[in-house]
């Protein structure tokens, strides 16, 4: 099998693009330590997943609908871990790591409607084996910028060949219009400094409130259909009965 050289040196570039010298020098000393932790934090992001994945299928069968329209998952980086620890003036160690950040591992779970991001929510903290850490509500308090979702740091079980580990995952659950404003408002991030940013702020919280207000209408109208496939089996059920007492 031919090796995809081209990849590997991508790879490789990206690596040394994200790390200063001092950060590779660490991550080459303790390369076993914090490989095993990141394969940890990994094995965490499959448990809530799969988690999420049995919620969606479950909310499939009751209801006939799939409340989540995906799942994404991510791995904070090398340099990000770094400059955070720097930051807070915290060690650069995987014991420090591990004990002191809680997104380093990230699950964001995409809803199709607003209650579907509540629900989800309580259903996946009512598991046993699921301790909640934090929670952050920037749905009912948005940010300033107008960003909106729920966050949630938890801590559950990973079960290896001779220990069970429980390590943290932060999980944001938002609405398709939250995750489509919130991406839009990342990449124009990147061409901040062309345009006035009082400017640029007031744009985004307008449009955070249009995301808000279609949110609200989507979720009207769910309930409305809602409402009238309830009365037609009401309706049904009726006239069913009715034709069976003409009947008799």
């Amino acid at each position: 099998m031919l090796k995809d050289t081209t990849s590997e040196e991508f790879l490789k570039a990206k690596v040394r693009a994200l790390t200063d010298s001092d950060t590779i020098e660490w991550m080459q000393k303790k390369a076993g330590e914090y490989m095993r932790l990141m394969s940890y934090y990994r094995c965490a992001i499959m448990e809530v997943e799969t988690k999420f994945h049995v919620l969606n299928e479950e909310f499939s069968l009751e209801h006939d609908r799939n409340p989540i329209n995906g799942i994404k998952s991510r791995l904070k980086e090398p340099a990000s871990i770094r400059d955070k620890l720097k930051k807070r003036g915290l060690p650069l160690s995987v014991e420090s790591i591990e004990e002191n950040l809680n997104d380093i591992a990230g699950v964001r779970v995409v809803c199709t409607f607003l209650e579907d991001v509540y629900a989800l929510a309580r259903s996946f903290l009512m598991q046993d084996d699921v301790t909640l850490i934090k929670m952050k509500d920037y749905i009912a308090s948005p940010k300033k910028n107008g960003y909106r979702s729920l966050h949630m740091v938890v801590a559950i079980p990973i079960f290896l060949a001779h220990e069970k580990r429980m390590m943290k995952v932060e999980i944001q659950l938002r609405t398709i219009a939250m995750d489509s404003w919130a991406a839009l408002e990342h990449q124009l991030n990147y061409k901040k400094a062309d345009v006035p940013s009082v400017d640029m702020e007031n744009e985004l919280l307008m449009c955070a409130q249009l995301s808000a207000e279609l949110d609200q209408r989507m979720n009207a109208l769910r309930k409305t259909v809602w409402q009238n496939e309830a009365s037609e089996e009401e309706t049904t059920g009726i006239s069913d009965l009715s034709l069976r007492q003409s009947t008799k």
